[in-house]
């Protein structure tokens, strides 16, 4: 089993790397593969709704991290998706890469579960939560919590260590994401896991006609 945590901040070992080498820690002592993707600090698309996407196998934008994400979510069995707080909210060129990898390929992420990861000075960090928490529940994702909102607090790694409730709770996601992987794994194995998502055909609708 693998999780593919993403660093959306563009400081790679900044306060959000600290938080997601915390969780993957706790992966990967219960035997769980991890793969850390960094978003950086070069240029990122938004989305231009082109639908180069629907006939092809990612984005046509091939020249920043969206489709090594896509690639990457392939071969994974789960997320954890940490981003800095920014004016209340993830960072923009994370959540440009993440409409573009769930536009274009929602299927690929479907039925396996992901979590969300907000770092904050001081405040944003649940709004920055709800938002990374919608692209989940737009894929049929599971979303893996723990003892507390994923939040950590500190302006930098050193400061982060300091948050103990917070290291605690990255630690308890861990847990949780390993815990719900495992399970999902024997249920498979046991036949008991119905096929995600829904095989119903897709309905449509626009609200002005």
């Amino acid at each position: 089993m693998k999780v593919v945590l993403f660093n959306g901040s563009p400081k790679k070992k900044g306060s959000t790397a600290r938080a997601l080498t915390e969780v993957a820690e706790q992966l990967e002592a219960a035997g769980i593969q991890t793969e850390t993707l960094h978003l950086g600090k070069d240029p990122v698309h938004g989305c231009v709704a082109c639908g180069w996407c629907n006939k092809n196998e990612g984005c046509q934008f091939n020249d920043d991290i969206t489709n090594t994400l896509i690639e990457a979510a392939r071969g994974a069995d789960g997320f954890i998706f940490g981003s800095p707080v920014y004016f209340a909210a993830p960072n923009g060129a994370m959540c440009a890469v993440l409409d573009r990898a769930f536009y274009a390929k929602a299927s690929i992420f479907a039925g396996k579960p992901g979590a969300a990861v907000a770092v904050a000075r001081r405040g944003g960090t649940t709004a920055t939560i709800d938002r990374l928490n919608k692209y989940f529940s737009f894929a049929h994702m599971p979303i893996v919590g723990s003892q507390y909102w994923n939040i950590l607090h500190g302006n930098n790694a050193a400061e982060v260590e300091q948050d103990l409730e917070g290291m605690q709770t990255m630690r308890a996601l861990g847990r949780n994401m390993a815990s719900l992987l495992k399970s999902l794994e024997a249920g498979k194995a046991g036949g008991e896991v119905l096929p995600a998502p829904s095989d119903e055909d897709r309905v449509w609708t626009n609200f002005i006609r």
